[in-house]
């Protein structure tokens, strides 16, 4: 029988298109078939190294593939993160955001190159931590009343140590030295983890912390912890007062660290990948090693990529009224 030559070029091209159309869902529900890379924007070591590290394990025994952590350092976390906005929405490039890179950059970061809601998919909430004020352990204050003082006599010949602009240690000491109306020196270094060596090691006056990467610094008696930005004392550190209880009301910095994906990842592997989120907080072992560390483990509802999307828009409008009133910018 003859079949037109026409014929025969239209059934190619729907055969064609059919394939191509099938791709995606073919590659979809393949994933994922190799290693994931998770970006953390800081220096090994900072709280969004520690968690990445820590859910990394069950999250790839979930997935059924190795999860390999990549730190890229620079510009108060906001250089990895651009890395991980430019990379393929795959599912195999994600990254651990927080409050620094995905809320008060916007606010402190006037030419930040990404927008957090619309250059990323949200995958869900790791933790929530507070902050903790600390000084170098022979810094002279005792307590909170007297850091106070202590800062508002002496801020300008006074050093403060921050991971960037934008980055966490960098707005909650802004917030505090607003309060307190004080200006000391600041010092940046690219990670909370390199902040917190340099004032161990007496080279920087004090610092805001986020709570886990201070637990073990405090309980070894290597820096001087004043107050814990929170409503209540952390079970990580019950001696330690709150900023309210010690003389600072008002003073209250919560911060979070999520995954995302750039943006495009398809529904699918989204859902993947908070599946395994989800399992991987409710591990024994994490949670055990979360809230030990001072974090803090948000309920099942709190993980889902809806609620994470919502928590960066509060936050954003949060820092960026902070960032007005202090009437300045991370430069």
């Amino acid at each position: 029988m003859f079949v037109p030559r026409t014929t025969i070029a239209i059934a190619a091209i729907a055969v064609g298109v059919l394939l191509w159309c099938s791709g995606p869902a073919v590659a979809q529900a393949d994933y994922p078939n190799r290693p994931i890379t998770v970006i953390v924007p800081f220096a090994p070591g900072g709280p969004s190294d520690t968690v990445a590290r820590l859910v990394s394990g069950p999250m790839s025994r979930q997935l059924g593939q190795p999860i390999v952590i990549q730190n890229v350092v620079g510009g108060g976390g906001t250089v990895g993160t651009l890395r991980a906005k430019r990379a393929a929405p795959d599912g195999y490039t994600i990254m651990t955001g927080q409050t620094g890179t995905h809320a008060a950059a916007v606010a402190f970061q006037p030419n930040l190159p990404y927008n957090p809601i619309t250059d990323f998919t949200p995958i869900g909430l790791l933790t929530r931590m507070p902050v903790v004020i600390l000084g170098r352990r022979d810094f002279p204050p005792n307590d909170l009343k007297e850091f106070m003082s202590y800062l508002r006599a002496n801020s300008h010949r006074l050093e403060e140590g921050h991971a960037g602009p934008s980055s966490i240690s960098f707005v909650a000491c802004l917030l505090l030295n607003q309060m307190l109306d004080v200006r000391p020196r600041l010092v940046p270094h690219d990670g909370a983890a390199l902040v917190l060596e340099a004032l161990i090691a007496g080279q920087v006056d004090y610092m805001c912390d986020q709570l886990m990467d201070a637990v073990s610094a405090v309980r070894a008696n290597r820096v001087k912890p004043y107050a814990v930005s929170a409503p209540e004392r952390s079970p990580a550190l019950p001696d330690v007062p709150t900023a309210s209880e010690a003389g600072l009301p008002n003073y209250e910095v919560i911060t979070w660290v999520a995954v995302f994906g750039p943006a495009g990842v398809p529904r699918a592997i989204q859902d993947r990948l908070n599946h395994a989120l989800s399992k991987a907080l409710d591990d024994d072992t994490v949670r055990q090693r979360l809230v030990a560390s001072g974090g803090d483990i948000p309920d099942p509802q709190q993980r889902s990529p809806r609620s994470l999307t919502e928590l960066v828009k509060d936050d954003i409008a949060r820092w960026t009224a902070i960032g007005k009133m202090a009437g300045t910018s991370a430069k």
